[in-house]
Formats: structure tokens, sequence, C-alpha cells
């Protein structure tokens, strides 16, 4: 009887690998979903920054708005206020604004 037990074909299992298979998807579902927009959304980010030039208004990561007095290669000169000029990081821009409309102060 145990000889029968024994000798008698085992049912095949699944492969091993199909176990990976939903870790896969899951990483397909983020890479599509959250990482790859992201990135096309920073290259752009950079993309704009990098094309920064005197006269552009621009609002900082810190929240100041001023009009581009000076551009180096890692640095903007930044006027805030008339008579007032501060130099900031380029990396640390936040956008470039249309001119226009009233100041916040004003």
């Amino acid at each position: 009887m145990l000889d029968i037990l024994t000798s008698g074909a085992a049912a095949a299992g699944p492969p091993a690998w199909t176990s990976f298979l939903p870790i896969i998807g899951m990483v397909a579902i983020f890479w599509f979903l959250i990482i790859r927009p992201q990135m096309r959304q920073q290259k752009a980010h950079r993309e704009k920054i990098a094309g920064v030039k005197k006269g552009d208004q621009v609002i900082t990561a810190g929240g100041l708005l001023g009009k581009v007095i000076k551009v180096d290669d890692d640095y903007v000169e930044l006027e805030i206020a008339t008579g007032v000029k501060v130099k900031a990081v380029k990396s640390t821009l936040g956008d470039i604004v249309q001119p226009g409309g009233k100041p916040a102060n004003d």
C-alpha cells in the first residue's frame, strides 16, 4: 500500500517564478503611475529653471517673488523690492511667473 502512494505521480505545482508575478506587477504599476510622471515633471522643471534669463519674474522655494537681475551658472541675483537685491541658488527657484499684476505689498 505504501508503494502505491509513493510510486504514484506527484501533482506538479506551479513553477516557483510565478510567485513573483504579483510583485513584478506592483512594481510596474508604481513605475507607470507614480515614478515616471514624477521624473517627467522634474525634468520639465529643470529645463524651465535652466532657461531663466534676465528680466524674468520668479518665485523662490521660500516664497520670495523677485525680478532676475543677473544669472550665473549656479546663482541668480533677484531684486525683491526697489533697491533690495538678494542672491539665490538657481536650483531653489520654484517657478517663473508672468510679469504683470499687482505686487502683494503695494
